[in-house]
């Protein structure tokens, strides 16, 4: 049974807790015990008698496997069994004898994995400090394979002292980018403790571990609303948006005003402005504030008390028919033009804007506000007044994958979001861009070339 599924989880953020076995030649017993008796998802379990090595093996001999393919359906194979290739497994070797049977061992169970629609298997770890044919033979491996997943061990104990490597050391950071499909757990107990004649098939000694691993999945606290929408974006990559060229669609909107924290932001900035600048025994003074790339709808405080005109600046059209059918030409002046070309009829005391995108300027935020300084008053306050790029270093196996799927070396040069959640984060953050946007000093100030 997926841990995940619980209260407020969707199947795709199910996890699954699987057990190794040993080798056992009754597979479907083997599944009945663990599966049935023991509820757990799948079995990890070696296809190979581990005493076979191709070298002892006699010309045109059968191959010990561990059953008939027949014994199981094709989706009980593909659903609930991760192969084991033979532990004994060295492709480094300086016994050459024990290398070449190895490479024809490694090659002969990858191809029944293959035949058994087997979707993963576990490779042996590397043994020694060379693995260079170790690599060599993955790889060949990986180019003639499409479906099949290929696991790799990494310990996170050192063997000489078992010490549990620190979390902030390089080995677990790189790792922290990686794919990473399982986590094992040693236990004493054996998933091949059963027997037909007792009754153990009616226990399992591994149930225990399972019950209690599931307690502290369900005792997790569920994902905020916020994030639980980002999920789909996660680890995901997505061209920048280029709204002074393009205009958006009704979907990228609402994908925005999803961002409810921005917004929340953004009205707490207004109503700080106009209880700083208007003076109790002023409020009844108008504050004029324009919305330079509205959208579907202005952002205005309304609970502050004082009177505002607003103006909306949108040269989408698309976007000012929404903001005219939703009732905002009642309350606000509607502009339809790009704030580039709009001569506005008088100076704004806050002029509000939502450019930044996701690296701070792709939406040209830094040009389209240059140009927006002459709707201010000289005392006039921008929101956002400043705003800081920086940059960091990071692995990432998937977005590398992703990218160079592409075969080519425009998209490796191509600037992407991305909702950043498999990585590992290499350095720390610097600074590479600066923007300030203020009518209150004799120059903007722009950093737009940074050397780090």
């Amino acid at each position: 049974m997926p841990l995940g599924e619980k209260a407020g989880f969707e199947k795709s953020q199910s996890r699954y807790c699987g057990v190794e076995t040993e080798f056992n030649d009754n597979v479907p017993q083997l599944l009945n015990f663990n599966l049935s008796t023991g509820a757990f998802d799948f079995v990890v379990a070696p296809l190979m008698n581990p005493s076979y090595q191709a070298s002892l093996l006699e010309k045109d001999g059968v191959l010990p496997f561990a059953t008939s393919d027949l014994v199981l359906s094709p989706s009980q194979w593909s659903s609930h069994v991760v192969g084991k290739i033979s532990s004994w497994i060295d492709l480094d070797s300086e016994d050459e004898t024990l290398r070449m049977a190895s490479e024809t061992t490694l090659k002969q169970e990858i191809a029944r994995v293959n035949h058994l629609s087997i979707q993963a298997c576990i490779l042996p770890s590397p043994k020694g400090a060379s693995c260079a044919n170790y690599a060599r033979c993955v790889n060949q491996i990986l180019l003639g394979l499409n479906n099949i997943q290929l696991w790799l061990r990494i310990p996170l104990v050192k063997t000489d002292d078992d010490d549990v490597i620190d979390a902030n050391s390089t080995s677990f950071i790189i790792i922290s980018g990686k794919p990473v499909h399982s986590i094992p757990r040693p236990s004493s107990d054996t998933a091949n403790n059963f027997d037909n004649n007792s009754d153990s098939l009616r226990r399992h000694p591994l149930r225990p571990y399972l019950d209690y691993v599931g307690f502290l999945f369900r005792s997790m606290d569920p994902i905020p609303e916020q994030e639980h929408f980002e999920l789909g974006y996660r680890d995901f990559l997505q061209s920048p948006l280029q709204p002074l060229m393009d205009n958006l669609e009704a979907q990228t909107y609402e994908t925005f005003e999803r961002n409810s924290k921005k917004y929340i932001q953004y009205q707490r900035a207004i109503s700080k402005v106009l209880l700083d600048r208007v003076l109790d025994e002023e409020a009844s003074a108008v504050t004029v504030l324009m919305v330079v790339g509205a959208g579907r709808g202005p952002l205005a405080a309304e609970e502050t008390g004082h009177k505002l005109k607003v103006y909306a600046v949108e040269k989408n059209p698309n976007a000012v028919v929404t903001l005219h059918l939703e009732g905002w030409g009642d309350i606000v002046t509607i502009i339809s033009c790009d704030m580039h070309y709009w001569d506005a009829p008088e100076k704004a005391d806050i002029l509000v804007s939502e450019l930044l995108g996701s690296f701070g300027d792709n939406k040209l935020s830094p040009e389209c506000l240059d140009g927006a300084q002459r709707f201010l008053k000289q005392d006039g306050i921008s929101i956002p007044s400043s705003y800081t790029s920086f940059i960091q270093p990071v692995t990432a196996a998937k977005l590398y994958n992703d990218v160079k799927s592409h075969k080519d070396l425009v998209h490796f040069e191509t600037a992407y979001v991305v909702k950043l959640h498999n990585v590992a984060r290499l350095a720390p953050s610097q600074t590479a861009s600066h923007f300030q946007h203020s009518m209150l000093i004799d120059i903007w100030v722009m950093f737009r070339f940074m050397a780090l």
